[in-house]
């Protein structure tokens, strides 16, 4: 029985439980969701979490690894074209960089989800610190 105006043991008048804010999920999950699908489920992160600092600079770094790895690939593809039309070697040369790119940017990924997982904050050089910054930590 409800006396007096009190709000229940359960956090809400009907007495069902309080509801999380942001994602309802654990930090360290949600944090490691934020990799998934880089950099989407980043932005989707950044749009629901609005509490959890940690959630916050994971999500921001996964954007921004994520569209940055995206341009630098893109900008390589565009490069290895026109220094192939000038001499074909040099669009070979400059397209085997690309496979290194992917092969570095799968290590950080996965060093990425680990970290996050294991709730630790490890920021990818000068992302990471963008990404503190953005998320306020």
């Amino acid at each position: 029985m409800n006396c007096g105006g009190q709000t229940p043991v359960g956090g809400t008048p009907g007495g069902a439980p309080a509801p999380k804010a942001g994602t309802g999920l654990a930090p360290n999950i949600a944090s490691l969701l934020c990799y998934i699908c880089t950099p989407i489920t980043g932005i989707i992160f950044l749009l629901i979490e609005k509490d959890n600092n940690d959630v916050k600079f994971h999500a921001w770094q996964s954007v921004v690894f994520g569209f940055g790895y995206i341009a630098v690939v893109v900008a390589l593809e565009i490069l290895a074209a026109i220094m192939g039309l000038i001499a074909s070697v040099l669009g070979i040369i400059v397209g085997f960089f690309i496979p290194l790119i992917a092969l570095a940017a799968f290590v950080i990924w996965i060093v990425c989800l680990v970290k996050a997982y294991q709730g630790e904050r490890w920021r990818i050089p000068v992302i990471g610190d963008f990404a503190a910054k953005k998320a306020g930590v």
